[in-house]
């Protein structure tokens, strides 16, 4: 299985359709999180708004994105790395506090939000989730005498760990990044309305432009007076996520500039020149490893072709909430070409290894087809550490590099061979040896980290 992204978030501040707009917005933030979607809206003295379990489509059927109306909006798709799959758990996390209304869509994860929780609880505050989400509408809560732009900055410095956060109050719409910018958020611009998005696709479906990423550390505020920034932390230790150019973005976002497609293809074509093999053709598991696998098919000379068919109606494999249904959702996603593979030597291009299960079944899949050869090559270095900042990913002793060799996992996995991208070579790809947060293959984590998990906040760890 891959390692599971949280979620993708969406703001717009300023245009009469903005509920509409951000829901355009999340269908092209879907593949960031499909368990459950929401919007949020304000207008005078109010906020409020509309959420559901499953896709957006689901939870936004039948007109209802046209029943919640208002010039600003939050939205937001999720996937749980902080609380379980229920709909108390689903964002925008709408609520009341002395300064009014409040809607709050959150990516990534507090490192410290047991710690807070548990202080705040014995200081009277009640909890209504089990989201790490809910702890920073606390904090605003009770910061709320220094005014919103103060107490949304002073909650800020409280947290720790990886988020981008858009926060929308009754006249005013807010964005941060932590001050490691491990999540992405973005700006963009669609006339005179502001917007943030976690990943630029979502500008290119409103039809607005991409202005800039929001800085580590930043806070931005988009209120009827303009566009206002604030460095309200101290950036330190630049470390955004590097799975974003290897999974999680979607191939036509840009990442500090660079494309996503343009980058991974060049990851495909390193791994050619490092690990070139005779084969009669090249193929990549769909969606997110296409582009490496034409990388590789270019660079090596060998014909790229479309060994498995993807069924568009089955979502990403990682999005599963347990191992069962994980299993049962890749034999429904991938069906071999037989025609294509038959008595053919195969090189399989896929953009990581995280338990072995999926590669171990995609292999077996070829090969049952008729392939004679499967050359397993992995655009990224081989995942051996678990993720704290916002992303899903087994416990180490779950992660199949972290207990076995190459070798051994070449054998586990039944491939011919195997070989795996270097972090060198996967750095210079991307232009940058610092500025990443490469722990999961390293176990080096840019910031303090809290061993408490996924469930921490419902059994009280």
């Amino acid at each position: 299985m891959k390692p599971k992204e949280e979620c993708g978030v969406f703001g717009i501040f300023g245009n009469p359709d903005a509920a509409r707009l951000t829901y355009y917005g999340l269908y092209a933030l879907q593949h960031r999180g499909q368990e459950s979607a929401g919007i949020a809206v304000s207008g005078p003295g109010t906020v409020k708004g509309h959420k559901g379990m499953g896709l957006v489509s689901d939870v936004f059927n039948g007109g209802r994105v046209d029943d919640i109306r208002g010039n600003n909006a939050v939205g937001h798709v999720r996937y749980s790395t902080m609380g379980s799959s229920f709909l108390v758990n689903a964002q925008p996390l709408v609520v009341r506090f002395h300064g009014g209304g409040l809607g709050l869509a959150h990516n990534g994860n507090l490192t410290n939000a047991v710690k807070l929780r548990s202080k705040l609880e014995r200081m009277g505050s009640i909890f209504q989730t089990t989201m790490d989400t809910e702890v920073v509408a606390h904090l605003i809560a009770r910061n709320s005498g220094q005014g919103v732009d103060g107490a949304v900055a002073e909650s800020l410095q409280s947290i720790t760990g990886g988020y981008a956060l858009v926060l929308l109050t009754d006249d005013a719409l807010y964005g941060a990044r932590d001050p490691s910018g491990t999540r992405p958020l973005s700006l963009g611009r669609l006339g005179d309305a502001w917007i943030l998005a976690s990943e630029t696709c979502a500008f290119d479906t409103v039809g607005a432009e991409t202005v800039r990423d929001i800085e580590p550390g930043e806070m931005v505020k988009m209120s009827e007076a303009g566009l206002e920034s604030w460095q309200v932390v101290t950036p330190k230790n630049p470390a955004l996520c590097i799975f974003e150019y290897i999974y999680f973005a979607r191939p036509d976002s840009n990442l500090r500039g660079l494309n996503v497609h343009a980058t991974r293809k060049a990851m495909g074509r390193r791994l050619a020149r490092e690990f070139p093999v005779d084969a009669d053709l090249v193929m990549g598991v769909p969606d997110s490893s296409v582009s490496a696998a034409s990388g590789y098919a270019e660079e090596a000379g060998i014909p790229y072709e479309m060994g498995l068919v993807k069924n568009r109606y089955v979502g990403r494999t990682f999005i599963q909430p347990n191992q069962g249904s994980r299993a049962l959702g890749v034999r429904l996603k991938l069906n071999p070409v037989r025609k294509v593979l038959q008595g053919k030597r195969v090189v399989l291009v896929d953009d990581s290894i995280v338990r072995g299960t999926t590669s171990s079944y995609i292999v077996h899949l070829l090969k049952e087809a008729g392939a004679t050869e499967v050359h397993l090559r992995i655009s990224s270095p081989p995942y051996r550490f678990p993720c704290f900042y916002g992303i899903d990913t087994a416990s180490r002793g779950e992660l199949i590099a972290a207990q076995k060799t190459v070798e051994e996992i070449e054998q586990v996995v039944e491939a011919t061979s195997l070989r795996y991208l270097g972090l060198e070579a996967l750095l210079e790809t991307v232009g940058e040896h610092d500025g990443h947060c490469t722990a999961c293959f390293t176990g080096n984590y840019p910031m303090p980290v809290c061993h408490a998990g996924k469930y921490a906040l419902e059994c009280g760890a």
